[in-house]
């Protein structure tokens, strides 16, 4: 079937579009277009402002790419806010997206929030849990939504996975296994000059951790969402392999949750040979259920009693929250750009109810949100005070 089985299913919904503005993204920046490109994907987003760079004439000249109106175009985030601020409230963006390196999140995330902005940041959230802490503080007395793009959760496949979880298909969970491995820094590629390289391995940007931080965060959330199991202790390994580096490029890591289930979690940035293979196992007294991001519309689902199974994206018989993540019929492959997509979606379902003072519907608002973002700040800061003590059991909850 080439078409949709539901044309409506893909027009824009009549409501009008939210107003977003970006702090960071902008020329030499890859996460920046994979989020303009999501929050524009259903309609309901608008990129009206932005701040797009920390060096002015880059931000500026990044701006007048995207075709940013000259007044809604700004060298500095600080500039974007207060002019955002002067403007009546009815102009003001509804949110700002922020997709900066990680040292920038806390502060910028921190101003607008405080102005009573709504916030989706990039992860990992913060430096440290002092950080994530103070915003969590701070979203909560100013009531912003504030969504953090761990944008695998917008998988219909792994939305399915939770579900599966939730109503016992796999019984009583006893082991996780969360693997994350890419091959990208297998060579030191920040002295290069390789942007994206040098400041994912520069501690003052990044940092305490680097693939941990980087993709190891993912892997964390990952368990997380479709588990809903809190880790209790952790027994973590970080290396760094490539000569010269001052960050993890591998972390092996023994996971004890609490209710009695174990799991292991594995990232890695010198896996030669390998691009973006997120890959996680859930095993219970039932059965076991694998998804891999590298073939993110299939679910492998291994009954106890019955043949192995291998659930698709879309299909009539999945649960409703992953039926709500796709905008096409089986067969027609969704992936990364529609899985960030579907954090926006939740995060605008989020405002508009909000601002409208009606109750959110039933799994609408559908996003990783800051508490989400400050578990995994605090899951990287005990994997790094694992790694560095002689303790093999580091308590974590």
């Amino acid at each position: 079937m080439d078409g949709v089985s539901d044309p409506s299913a893909l027009e824009a919904p009549a409501l009008p579009k939210l107003r977003a503005a970006m702090v960071g993204g902008g020329r030499g920046a890859f996460i920046g277009a994979v989020h303009r490109q999501a929050m524009a994907l259903d309609g309901q987003v608008e990129l009206v402002a932005g701040a797009l760079s920390s060096e002015p004439q880059r931000a500026l000249a990044s701006g007048r790419d995207l075709h940013l109106r000259d007044d809604r175009n700004h060298a500095s985030w600080q500039a974007l806010l207060d002019h955002e601020l002067k403007l009546p409230p009815e102009e003001r963006i509804d949110f700002v997206s922020i997709v900066t390196p990680n040292h920038v999140h806390f502060e910028v995330a921190k101003a607008f929030a405080q102005a009573g902005i709504h916030v989706v940041c990039d992860k990992p959230l913060v430096h440290s849990s002092a950080q994530a802490d103070q915003l969590v503080r701070i979203v909560a007395q100013r009531g912003t939504v504030f969504g953090v793009t761990y944008n695998y959760a917008g998988y219909p496949m792994v939305r399915e996975a939770r579900e599966m979880v939730r109503i016992g298909a796999l019984g009583t969970i006893r082991k996780v296994i969360a693997e994350y491995n890419q091959g990208w820094l297998a060579t030191r590629l920040e002295g290069s000059g390789d942007k994206q390289a040098g400041w994912r391995t520069d501690p003052s940007k990044s940092g305490i951790a680097g693939a941990m931080g980087d993709i190891g965060s993912h892997a964390e959330n990952l368990i997380s969402t479709v588990t809903g199991l809190r880790v209790e202790s952790i027994c973590a390994d970080l290396t760094h392999f490539v000569e010269g580096r001052l960050l993890d490029d591998d972390a092996s890591i023994l996971l004890r949750f609490e209710g009695g289930a174990r799991g292991v979690l594995m990232a890695s940035q010198i896996a030669a040979g390998c691009e973006n293979d997120l890959r996680l196992r859930v095993v219970g007294t039932l059965g076991t259920i694998d998804w891999r991001q590298e073939d993110p519309n299939h679910l492998i689902h291994s009954p106890i009693d019955a043949p192995r199974r291998i659930l698709t994206r879309g299909a009539p018989w999945l649960s409703e929250a992953s039926r709500r993540a796709c905008r096409l019929p089986p067969g027609h492959p969704e992936a990364f750009i529609e899985a960030f997509a579907n954090v926006y979606v939740g995060v605008a379902e989020d405002i508009r109810a909000r601002a409208s003072g009606r109750a959110v519907a039933d799994g609408a608002a559908d996003y990783p949100r800051i508490e989400d973002g400050a578990r995994g700040v605090r899951f990287i800061e005990k994997t790094v005070e694992s790694a560095a003590s002689d303790v093999k059991w580091t308590k974590v909850s």
